[in-house]
């Protein structure tokens, strides 16, 4: 522990230093290292405030997402070069996890809203398509308040999976329609179910890759609720994990309690969920019998990084929870 402070706080030092530098620094390990940009975001806060910068997704027009639980604008809408092209919502108080999902060839939002205890299908421009109300016909729900959903995964067939992350700990699954068809999970399996996706890395049947995020580890699961492995990450409280290609992306909301000690970074997992990058972390480090060693925040880039999203070019956006109201940081790969 006394190295870990050690090492912590001269690479803080270090690394106040080189933030006034141009070029700014790079963090990363491998083939995954970073260029910081803070100032990727062009955002006037006066004209689109934000608050808690929560998730974030592009469409095909290139067009990037993203929820703020500021219900001034809950969705701010970003070209790549960080200029806002659009605002709306202001009905969203727990505004979190954000799904774009192509549909037949239209593009459709999952918002979940944990403060109003529901998921919301929107159109891209915020028109409702389908409200998903607490579960009441579950038998795992005695009143609505015990539903606070934080994240969303849409199957192959259109099924709609959601993580009660804040809540009961449970994954819900729904016809694309809206109908209950199955719960698994709960805080037996799953300590703060705060994200799910679609692991679809196997080029097989596609399963879930679920966040237990106070146990320091993703379980895969199948459709159906079997759970197929846990992959320990000690040192990652991790928010929600991001396929892309055969890798995995996900921010760590910070590496040690307490939930608001600003002790954050950046993962990458490949194929064989191994960690080969901790952008703004330690140096990913396995023995002899494949067991990671605990990461930690070496660089103090992030304070609460809330979630990734990386592009075609493997640059990353991150955003940010509980970090001053700042906007995402652009990553650009090198």
């Amino acid at each position: 522990m006394l190295r870990r402070s050690f090492l912590q706080k001269t690479t803080l030092a270090g690394a106040g230093v080189l933030l006034g530098l141009k070029p700014e620094p790079v963090i990363g390990h491998g083939a995954f290292r970073y260029r910081i940009n803070t100032r990727w975001c062009k955002a006037d806060p006066d004209t689109y405030p934000v608050k808690n910068c929560h998730e974030m997704a592009f469409d095909k027009q290139g067009r990037i997402f993203m929820t703020t639980d500021d219900i001034r604008n809950n969705i701010l809408v970003f070209n790549k070069d960080g200029e806002v092209l659009n605002a709306w919502g202001h009905e969203f108080p727990g505004a979190h996890g954000l799904t774009l999902h192509d549909e037949g060839g239209e593009e459709v939002l999952y918002i979940t809203d944990y403060e109003r205890h529901k998921v919301v299908k929107t159109n891209l421009k915020g028109e409702t398509l389908l409200t998903i109300e607490w579960p009441a016909d579950s038998g795992k729900y005695n009143a609505r308040t015990e539903f606070r959903p934080t994240e969303t995964a849409i199957g192959p067939d259109g099924d709609i999976f959601i993580a009660d992350g804040y809540g009961k700990d449970h994954i819900l699954r729904y016809s694309h329609d809206g109908k209950l068809k199955n719960v698994f999970g709960g805080p037996d399996v799953l300590r703060n179910a705060h994200g799910i996706a679609l692991d679809t890395r196997d080029g097989k049947s596609p399963a879930l890759l679920v966040t237990s995020r106070a146990e320091n580890a993703l379980k895969r699961f199948s459709p159906e609720g079997v759970l197929l492995e846990t992959i320990p990450l000690p040192g990652a409280y991790i928010c929600r994990p991001v396929v892309q290609g055969e890798h995995v992306f996900f921010a760590v909301l910070i590496s040690e309690l307490p939930w608001d000690g600003g002790t954050g970074f950046v993962c990458i997992l490949d194929k064989d969920n191994r960690v080969v990058s901790a952008p703004g972390g330690s140096t990913p480090q396995y023995d002899a019998n494949g067991k990671l060693d605990p990461l930690y925040q070496t660089v103090k880039v992030f304070r609460h990084p809330h979630d990734v999203l990386p592009d075609a070019d493997g640059n990353l956006f991150v955003a940010q929870w509980n970090s001053g109201n700042v906007y995402p940081t652009f990553l650009e790969r090198v």
